[in-house]
């Protein structure tokens, strides 16, 4: 797992910058929900009016609710007032700024107003409960004190100022039970009123509050919107950065490889590994970026935003949270171990497609279709049934954290109208607080199907790391060697033992030999007994286990694998040929060397004739693999890659098995010219092929059966001999080497 993010922390900065944008994104999303409540409450049943005091209200008006207000209270709203006779048609009283600025002076105002504004308010409507109090403070009045003009606010003026707070108290005692959000709107209604009766246009103000919010709501989606595009970019840039740069350290350290590590590494698995595998990291580290970063900023944000909304039904997103965790629990223990088998199936899978398709000349050859085909279909079955169990589990998944949505949202309405019913809470908080729970649900649900994805390339990850970190067997030393010019070429094994790693014996034991510039050192032994291997170790594929191997006086594993490979011409038993045309195959190895050089390296090699028989010549197209041309071409080709490089030493490793006898000869001939002043190594299966050599070593179970020419090796190796017995006929066994070789 340390190893995905591991991956994605090489771009903190992108990273710090995509939180930042983030958080800008979340701030947006969270404020739309309470501002769509402020135009339900405020806009549309407040009718716009925010202020639960007015901040401005008539003489009249006044003079009516200070009669609610005890004596000890009234200083602290005439301190808040004062009066105002030019801004309105009446004479007014006008909330001071300092008091709109402080809100505690403001609450302290609110407080003291809200009921004597509520008791005002019922008494000019004429509500029950204000006429049943507008009939008993009469009868406690003398009849010859009371008109038909006289108004309750007159009697009550009548008063001592102790009986009004006596009538205050006893309406408090009333109404201790209610709500405060019906003293709240009561008071909002009673500001609305007084605007009114100033001659304030309340219309306008609705509107006004209406379009300003609406367009703040507007500012903030476009923002969001802005934030989101944004992050999506930062997100995919950082995303596919994390896929090339490992693409190019996979690929730098697979180039890298020894043999050692390419037997523990197989093709398939490599190649899943370079695309397949770093897919997924990709992907996973694009929905990190966009979705993991951002779900816990939404949810905690939205979980402060509720609790400020309204903390009574905080319960029911605890409820639903719980309801998501046992969902994806259930899913994730079903469907984790699933995840972790998908990449070793696309392994498995990857390896019997290439093997069928590099391998199907011969199944056709064999008619083994059939089995074939049953490899490959019990392969892809295994993988698409585990494909299907991962995605039957997550198409499960969805539904049921839809209906945990909608029970959710039912669920809230359920109470939520309750509370509306009984004064405690408004429509508009209702709908806030259902779309913060969808926000907290979506937050955790982000993060859940995150968690059921990352198994799967955190596996993905780790396998990568592992090509990463693994230690190739074969390195450079840290201070490289230099050739020496005055041994130019000459190759020697000094007491050479290798075995590979972990086996148990060695393959080649104490083997011992020089081979020198203008000389040929064929190397010929039966199958198995050691010859390629014995080549490998001179370009560093496998490194010697005993002894040491030097070119040019120093030993190969004191100078870079760079310098040394740079004086090998390889080709290999088996010919490889590039993507491209004929001419950047042939320049393979010397980019620089012009169409002279070209040229002849494919005239020694013998492959001019069929090259200029092709319709575009050097410029013909080359398949992948070159499967395009035959074997023999394909060997020729390869031979004149090596001979275009001019290095001064050659490597044959049975390289003209392909080739004809005529061909052969006339190659052999023609490179004997070209590889006078370089030493050749030849590998060989054929005794024809290397009677001319100046050196033959004799390989039998790893060990040197015998050293010399083609005649002193029938005379004193019985290994040799034999070998020669089973490919030549008893005129050529009696041919010296020396005629041997002028008869080739």
């Amino acid at each position: 797992m340390k190893n995905l993010f591991k991956f994605i922390g090489h771009y903190w900065k992108a990273v710090i910058a995509i939180v930042a944008i983030l958080a800008v994104q979340a701030y947006c999303d969270l404020s739309l929900p309470a501002y769509t409540s402020d135009i339900v409450n405020v806009g549309i049943q407040q009718g716009g009016i925010e202020d639960k005091v007015p901040a401005a209200i008539s003489e009249e008006e006044w003079n009516k609710v200070m009669l609610f207000v005890s004596q000890k209270d009234q200083d602290t709203v005439k301190d808040a007032y004062e009066k105002d006779e030019s801004s309105y048609d009446k004479t007014a009283f006008v909330l001071k700024d300092f008091v709109k600025e402080d809100e505690t002076a403001l609450k302290k105002v609110e407080d003291v107003l809200a009921l004597p504004m509520m008791v005002t308010s019922g008494f000019e409507s004429g509500s029950k409960q204000t006429q049943k109090m507008e009939k008993k403070l009469k009868k406690q009045i003398p009849k010859e004190m009371l008109t038909e003009d006289t108004t309750v606010f007159d009697i009550l003026q009548m008063m001592p100022q102790e009986s009004r707070e006596e009538l205050v108290k006893e309406i408090k005692k009333e109404m201790k039970d209610m709500p405060d959000m019906i003293l709240e709107q009561a008071a909002v209604s009673y500001a609305r009123n007084a605007y009114q009766d100033l001659g304030m246009d309340v219309d306008q103000m609705q509107y006004h509050y209406l379009f300003t919010t609406g367009g703040k709501m507007i500012a903030l989606a476009f923002l969001g919107m802005a934030a989101s595009v944004l992050v999506c970019y930062l997100a995919s840039r950082v995303g596919a950065r994390v896929g090339r740069d490992l693409r190019g350290r996979v690929f730098r350290k697979v180039v890298g490889f020894s043999n050692n590590e390419f037997d523990h590494f197989s093709t398939a698995s490599l190649i899943t590994r370079s695309t397949n595998d770093i897919q997924q990291v990709q992907f996973l580290a694009v929905m990190v970026l966009r979705m993991v970063l951002y779900a816990p900023i939404l949810a905690l944000g939205g979980v402060y935003k509720v609790f400020q909304t309204n903390v009574s039904m905080s319960w029911i997103i605890a409820l639903a949270v719980i309801l998501i965790f046992c969902v994806v629990l259930v899913l994730f223990v079903a469907a984790m171990p699933k995840f972790k088998t998908l990449q070793k199936l696309v392994d498995r899978l990857n390896l019997v497609t290439r093997e069928i398709l590099t391998g199907l000349s011969v199944i056709r050859a064999f008619s083994t279709e059939k089995h074939e085909e049953e490899r490959f279909d019990t392969a892809n079955k295994n993988l698409t049934r585990t494909n299907l169990f991962v995605n039957r589990a997550m198409t499960f998944m969805m539904p049921t954290m839809i209906l945990i949505m909608n029970g959710v949202s039912v669920l809230i309405v359920w109470n939520g109208a309750h509370g509306i019913s009984d004064g405690q809470m408004q429509v508009g908080d209702m709908m806030a607080f259902i779309q913060y729970t969808m926000q907290i649900i979506m937050g955790f649900l982000m993060i859940c199907m995150i968690s059921i994805m990352l198994p799967r390339a955190a596996v993905s990850a780790d396998r990568i790391e592992e090509i990463l970190t693994s230690k190739s067997v074969i390195e450079d030393p840290k201070e490289a060697a230099e050739f020496q010019k005055s041994e130019k070429g000459v190759l020697k094994f000094e007491h050479v033992s290798f075995r590979y790693q972990g086996a148990d014996e060695d393959v080649l034991h104490d083997i011992h030999f020089t081979a020198k510039p203008g000389e040929t050192t064929a190397i010929i032994g039966s199958t198995g007994s050691g010859k390629s291997t014995l080549v490998n170790l001179i370009p560093r594929f496998y490194d010697v286990t005993e002894g040491s191997i030097t070119l040019d006086g120093v030993d190969v594993r004191e100078v870079s694998q760079h310098m040394l490979r740079d004086k090998i011409g390889y080709v290999p038993q088996k010919g490889v040929l590039f993507s491209g045309d004929i001419a950047s195959n042939i320049l393979f190895g010397n980019p620089d060397g012009g169409e002279a050089v070209m040229k002849e390296a494919a005239q020694i090699a013998q492959a001019e004739e069929f090259i200029e028989a092709k319709s575009e010549k050097y410029h013909s197209h080359i398949a992948q693999g070159g499967s395009n041309v035959s074997g023999g071409q394909k060997q020729r080709l390869s031979i004149a890659r090596a001979i275009a490089k001019h290095p001064e030493l050659f490597i044959f490793d049975d390289s003209f098995s392909a080739l004809d006898y005529k061909t052969d000869v006339i190659l052999r001939r023609a490179l004997k010219e070209k590889t006078k002043d370089s030493t050749v190594l030849i590998v060989a299966q054929r005794i024809s092929t290397i009677l001319h050599a100046d050196q033959i070593i004799v390989l039998d179970e790893g060990r040197v059966a015998g050293i010399g020419t083609h005649s002193e090796l029938l005379e004193n190796c019985e290994v040799y001999r034999q070998i020669a017995a089973s490919q030549l006929s008893e005129a050529e066994l009696n041919l010296s080497g020396k005629e041997a070789g002028a008869n080739a």
